[in-house]
């Protein structure tokens, strides 16, 4: 982390600070701290400080955890000159910003988002990790409402912003896609003159946005992407950019080449995006794909769901299977609203377009008109132990509150048994 001086912190007057000197690090976890990091106590926290100060940490109580945070990244965002980009949207900015971080690392310091650290307390701790020689940071910014990605954007300054995709996520809160729009285009109106925005080609619903004459906007098309055998080629503005994908998912291709309009606003060049691609590691939970016996598979795209990412995921497994049988176990897409019965519908009719049947988990996702249904996650493994034979292809697919992060794991544990 950029160093900052004792009397910088104390001047903040965030609450109950303790020991002294340089700080270079701030960190929320007391096992990782050590002499001249500063131990933030937020949530639990509190009950290890003295664990922190042990292991020779100086440590924050803070009275108000989130305005602490928000104000200690701000300050080392103040000492950084660092290009700042803002993925947003509605689905695949973890994978967006997974990969423009692994595009970029080879030619630039560059950090980026753990996992999914994009709140008011993850995109704080990842600007706090910012070094002197930081060029690149590439943040990733969650919403629940408006107003909540202008305050992050207010933290980590982005000069760029990527939109890899607007679709129905937080109706429960927001009511419609076009506010949806509103609340992720706080990216592109905090973006400063000479900003680059990179935005689908085809989100209609962002147009309102998409004005300012001192911003460069950047739209990408699905057109623009082609797959041949191992290579996948994308068109980059007038450039043709050939790369060999980690994965086959076509929304993840698209969400590489939102990536690369980023990378290549950000000056880096396009003939070297191949190298990024060996250190590509993608946040666990978001299409990894583990064998099954027979020649099966079982993906593993539980990390969320909404009616647009589950529809990818479902065509996704009916391209992949070929003449395998095809298994999607599928859990609730949360905070729908008032159109959560008919998405669900719509999502159970596709997967009978594409022949595959549906084990579903929980009261919602009868409606999905399952093959199977189970009312608890523990009774849907067991229907699942039952249902599944060698050589099946398997999706498992679900809104966090499910809690269907491990069961492609266990699946393929009994599966091997």
């Amino acid at each position: 982390m950029i160093p900052l001086a004792w009397e910088e912190l104390s001047a903040l007057e965030l609450g109950a600070l303790e020991g002294g000197g340089m700080i270079t690090a701030i960190r929320a976890d007391s096992r990782e701290v050590g002499p001249g990091e500063l131990f933030v106590a937020i949530n639990a926290g509190t009950g290890f400080v003295g664990d922190a100060q042990a292991r020779g940490a100086a440590t924050l109580v803070p009275d108000d955890q989130e305005t602490a945070l928000a104000a200690l990244a701000s300050l080392v965002r103040s000492k950084s000159a660092a290009q700042v980009v803002a993925v947003v949207g509605s689905a695949g900015k973890t994978t967006t910003k997974d990969i423009l971080g692994a595009l970029c690392a080879p030619h630039a310091p560059t950090i980026w988002a753990e996992k999914s650290l994009n709140n008011e307390i993850g995109l704080p701790l990842t600007v706090c990790r910012l070094e002197p020689e930081t060029k690149i940071m590439v943040t990733e910014m969650g919403m629940r409402g408006l107003g909540q990605v202008a305050a992050l954007c207010a933290i980590a300054r982005p000069t760029v912003t990527v939109i890899p995709h607007i679709g129905p996520e937080h109706l429960e809160l927001l009511g419609s896609v076009e506010r949806v729009a509103e609340a992720n285009a706080e990216a592109i109106v905090a973006l400063p003159a000479g900003g680059t925005a990179v935005v689908p080609a085809t989100a209609d619903v962002l147009d309102p946005y998409l004005l300012r004459g001192d911003v460069t906007f950047r739209r990408f098309d699905a057109g623009h992407v082609e797959r041949e055998d191992d290579a996948t080629r994308f068109i980059v503005g007038d450039q043709h950019v050939e790369l060999e994908l980690p994965f086959s998912q076509h929304h993840l291709a698209l969400n590489t080449l939102a990536a690369l309009h980023a990378y290549d606003a950000l000056g880096l060049p396009l003939d070297g995006a191949h190298e990024g691609l060996r250190g590509l590691r993608l946040s666990p939970w978001r299409g990894e794909e583990i064998p099954l016996p027979g020649g099966g598979f079982v993906v593993n795209d539980a990390y969320n769901a909404n009616p647009d990412s589950m529809r990818a995921a479902l065509q996704h497994l009916a391209e992949r299977a070929g003449e395998r049988r095809k298994i999607a176990i599928l859990g609730e897409m949360a905070e729908l609203g008032d159109a959560s019965a008919a998405y669900h519908r719509d999502i159970g009719r596709l997967a009978a377009e594409l022949g595959i049947e549906v084990i579903g988990v929980g009261e919602p996702a009868r409606l999905y008109d399952p093959a199977a249904w189970a009312p608890t996650r523990d009774e849907a493994l067991a229907r699942a132990r039952a249902y599944l034979e060698p050589g099946d292809a398997v999706l498992v697919k679900a809104s966090r509150a499910v809690g269907l992060e491990g069961f492609a794991g266990e699946i393929a544990n009994f599966a091997r048994a």
